[in-house]
């Protein structure tokens, strides 16, 4: 399969440090598991700059790796204009972020812009909270939600 026909995913926070790599290591781990991964190119960024070139929160490190997901490789970056015609899904974690993609995304691109908890919408939450000022059980919730998220998302793609 050439690069074109890879299916490009973003993921999107705000610092990508806690959320979006979370994603990113969730996701690419699924697809290994089902031998999927050439099939996509994978990646996560914030909409903000706070922390660029740092690896994920050594919290949301910890939490991954009980389940097997190393995120320590990955590296914040922030979203650049390029990444609207690059991906074919931009997925936010939250309303915020969604929000200010779509203030910054060309008008031809918007469609790729998408909630990622749209694909889990049995959990009744839109919105994938920041754990960042919060205790363990944030990450822990992170992961579940990000868990769901990316079956889900995997499953409607399989059938498009």
């Amino acid at each position: 399969m050439s690069n074109q026909n890879k299916v490009k995913v973003l993921f999107v926070c705000m610092g990508n440090i806690c959320r979006s790599p979370s994603a990113e290591g969730v996701f690419n781990k699924l697809i290994q598991e089902q031998q999927l991964q050439n099939n996509f190119d994978i990646d996560s960024a914030g909409t903000h700059a706070y922390h660029i070139g740092e690896a994920p929160d050594l919290r949301s490190q910890r939490a991954a790796k009980d389940r097997e997901v190393d995120l320590s490789m990955l590296r914040a970056r922030k979203v650049v204009m390029g990444d609207f015609e690059d991906y074919d899904y931009l997925l936010a974690m939250d309303q915020d972020n969604h929000a200010i993609m779509l203030e910054a995304c060309p008008e031809e691109h918007q469609h790729k812009i998408k909630l990622f908890l749209e694909y889990a919408s049995h959990l009744n939450t839109t919105e994938v909270p920041d754990p960042y000022f919060g205790g363990t059980y944030g990450f822990e919730t992170v992961l579940d939600l990000i868990e769901e998220a990316s079956t889900g998302f995997l499953e409607q793609l399989k059938k498009s």
